[in-house]
Parts: structure tokens; sequence; C-alpha cells
């Protein structure tokens, strides 16, 4: 019998996370100096602060390039961003060795195809319910939420309630997000 990703929960010490349709829903509008811009949920900011500020480690691994991504997540205290990864993988590797984190400690999110490889390799791989079918299939949590819509703040919460570090009434203070 296979396990409830609720048993994964416990052993979660870091999470990485996809931008384009995790963080946002996957759209891109483009202003007329050519600029792509992107809409983020203020409560997926809150959780990845909450986590940070708890302990955890939080990493993003994105295909894309825009440097305001970079400043949003290092504005939140991400110091693990690495953006335009072709090869997510590489990046995925680096991050473990460096931060001495196990596979079986990490929780991914992502939404589409290149986010299945390291999805393959870890203990924890979800999705948001819109992702495609192949990343789905691949997922042993699959969020109730939208990319973009606050599924990382569901993956946050459930594993930082699991772990009973989520904030209490006295502590909900964090800095906003």
């Amino acid at each position: 019998m296979s396990k409830s990703y609720k048993e994964y929960l416990n052993e979660i010490t870091t999470f990485m996370f996809d931008v384009d349709g995790v963080y946002t829903d996957g759209s891109l509008l483009i202003d007329h100096n050519g600029n792509l811009l992107r809409s983020m949920n203020t409560k997926d900011g809150y959780a990845t602060k909450v986590a940070l500020d708890k302990g955890y480690n939080v990493c993003i691994i994105s295909g894309g390039k825009n440097e305001a991504v970079k400043s949003r997540f290092e504005g939140l205290g991400v110091k693990s961003v690495y953006l335009g990864a072709g090869d997510k993988i590489k990046c995925y590797d680096e991050y473990l060795k460096a931060n001495n984190v196990k596979p079986e400690q990490v929780l991914y999110m992502g939404d589409d195809l290149p986010d299945l490889p390291v999805m393959n390799r870890i203990g924890l791989p979800t999705c948001p319910q819109d992702a495609v079918a192949e990343v789905k299939a691949a997922s042993k949590y699959i969020s109730h939420i939208n990319g973009g819509k606050g599924c990382v703040r569901d993956v946050i919460e459930q594993v930082l309630k699991v772990q009973g570090k989520w904030p209490t009434d006295d502590e909900r203070t964090i800095t906003s997000a």
C-alpha cells in the first residue's frame, strides 16, 4: 500500500517552487515597452515568509529570466533563486549539495513538463489544480487551488501545521508579504 501524501509532511525541511503557473496563474501581460508582467498572490508570499521565518529552506527554480521576479523573492527573504533554469535538475542538485538536503526532505511544486525531472527525484512532488496532466500524474498531492491563487500557501500551511510551526494567534504579526 502506498503512503498518503500526509505521511511525507513531517519530513519536509525544504520547499522548492517553479514560478510561472505556481506563484502566478501562468498569464503574462506585455506592456508598451515589451516588459513581461506577472501577478502573484500575497497569500503565497505570506506563507513563504512564514516558512523562512520558521527556519525552512525555500528555493525558486524558474525557466523565466525576469529580474523583477528575483527581486520579489529576495524581498521575501528567499536566498536561492535560480532564473533562466533550462536544466532544473542541475539547479536542484547544486542546491541539495550546497545545503546538505536529502531528496526526501523536499517538497517541490511545479505545473508543467520542465518540472518533471525534479519532481521525479524528490520526496513530495506537488502541483496546482490546473497543472498539466503529466505533472498531475507525477504528483503525490494535487492542490485544490490553481496556480497564482494560493496553491503555494496551501502546501506550506499543511506542512507547517503538521509540524506544529504554523503561526499561533500571538505570532500573526509577521511582516507583510
